[in-house]
C-alpha cells in the first residue's frame, strides 16, 4: 500500500476538526496508529514540533475519516474496522465472530504463568498440558502458545467462526508451538485428555442478560452477545465450567477464571462446592477482584 506524506501541522488541524464534532481523542489517536500507522511516539512529535515535522501514513486522511465517521454515527468498534487489535505483544486479527481481547484479561495471563511455573520444574518426558476454554480469537491461548510452546495446549469454541479466527492468529504468531483447535461446549471436546490438564483458563460469558441490554451500543450491538450473555445472574457458563474441574483437570492442576466485578464470592462458592482447593480471588489493575483461581487437589 502506498503511503501518505503530509505536513505535521495540517494532520494537527484535520485532528482538531473532527475531535470538534464529537469522539474520544484516545480512540482517534487509536486510528490514526492501527489504521495509519502514526505511532504514538510519532504524534507526540508532531505535537511538539508540528511545522518542522512530515508525517507519513499508510493510508489517506479521507479514508481515516470515513473509518471515524462509521464509529461515531454506526457505533462500530475501531477495531472492527480495522480488524485488528492490539495485546500484550501482539497484534491480533479481530472480528464481530469472538469478543474483542480486553486489556484487563491480560492479567490471567500472568496469573497462568505464575501457577504454571511448578510444572515446568518437573521432568521434560512428563507431558504438560493446558486449555482454554471459549477461546474466542484465540487471544489467551495465544499468550499461553507462545510462552509454552513445548506444552500441548488445547483451545476449545462452540463457534466454527471464532474458532477459523483463532487459527489465524495462532497460526501468525505461535506457528511452532502445539496447540489445537476443538468445537464444542467447554469441556466436553477435551474428553480424551481429562485429567491430565495442568493450567486451563477461562474467560466466559458473565454479564447478567438483563445487564447485556443496557451496555453501550458499541459492545451490545456488535460483539457477539454468545460471548457476553451469562443466563439470568451472569453465572450459568461459571457453574458448567467450575462443576467440571474436579475431572478435567490433572491432579494439582489450576483453573483461572474471569468473572464479573461483583461476582467473587459466589465463583469462590462454586469452587468450593466442586471439591476445588486452594480457590482464591486474584484483583485487577483497578484493585477489583476480576479473578478466580483454585486447583484439584492432588
Amino acid at each position: 500500500m502506498a503511503s501518505r506524506v503530509l505536513r505535521g501541522e495540517d494532520l494537527l488541524a484535520w485532528r482538531r476538526r473532527l475531535l470538534a464534532e464529537g469522539g474520544r481523542r484516545v480512540d482517534l489517536d487509536w486510528l490514526l496508529d492501527l489504521g495509519g500507522g502514526l505511532r504514538w511516539r510519532d504524534l507526540q512529535k508532531v505535537q511538539l514540533d508540528p511545522g518542522g515535522v512530515q508525517v507519513r501514513l499508510t493510508c489517506s486522511l479521507d479514508a481515516l475519516e470515513r473509518l471515524w465517521w462509521r464509529h461515531r454515527h454506526d457505533q462500530i468498534p475501531l477495531q472492527h474496522l480495522v480488524g485488528r487489535c492490539p495485546w500484550r505483544q501482539f497484534e491480533l486479527f479481530v472480528s464481530p465472530d469472538a469478543l474483542i481481547p480486553r486489556q484487563e484479561t491480560e492479567q490471567l495471563v500472568d496469573l497462568a504463568f505464575a501457577l504454571g511455573a511448578a510444572c515446568e520444574a518437573e521432568p521434560a518426558s512428563r507431558l504438560r498440558m493446558w486449555a482454554d476454554l471459549g477461546t474466542g480469537s484465540g487471544a489467551l491461548a495465544l499468550a499461553l502458545a507462545a510462552h509454552w510452546p513445548q506444552w500441548q495446549g488445547h483451545a476449545v469454541d462452540c463457534s466454527a467462526a471464532a474458532l477459523a479466527l483463532a487459527r489465524r492468529n495462532l497460526a501468525r504468531w505461535a506457528p511452532d508451538a502445539d496447540w489445537n483447535l476443538h468445537q464444542g461446549c467447554w469441556w466436553d471436546p477435551l474428553r480424551p485428555w481429562w485429567g491430565h490438564l495442568n493450567v486451563v483458563v477461562c474467560n466466559p460469558p458473565y454479564i447478567p442478560e438483563l445487564v447485556v441490554d443496557q451496555l453501550d451500543p458499541v459492545v451490545r450491538d456488535h460483539e457477539p452477545r454468545l460471548a457476553l450473555d451469562g443466563g439470568s445472574d451472569g453465572l450459568q457458563s461459571c457453574r458448567t465450567v467450575v462443576a467440571g474441574a474436579a475431572v478435567a483437570l490433572a491432579p494439582g492442576g489450576w483453573l483461572l477464571l474471569e468473572h464479573h466485578h461483583d461476582q467473587s464470592d459466589a465463583v469462590l462458592s462454586l469452587m468450593a462446592k466442586a471439591g476445588l482447593i486452594d480457590a482464591r480471588s486474584e484483583k485487577d489493575l483497578q484493585g477489583i477482584r476480576r479473578f478466580a483461581v483454585a486447583r484439584r487437589a492432588g
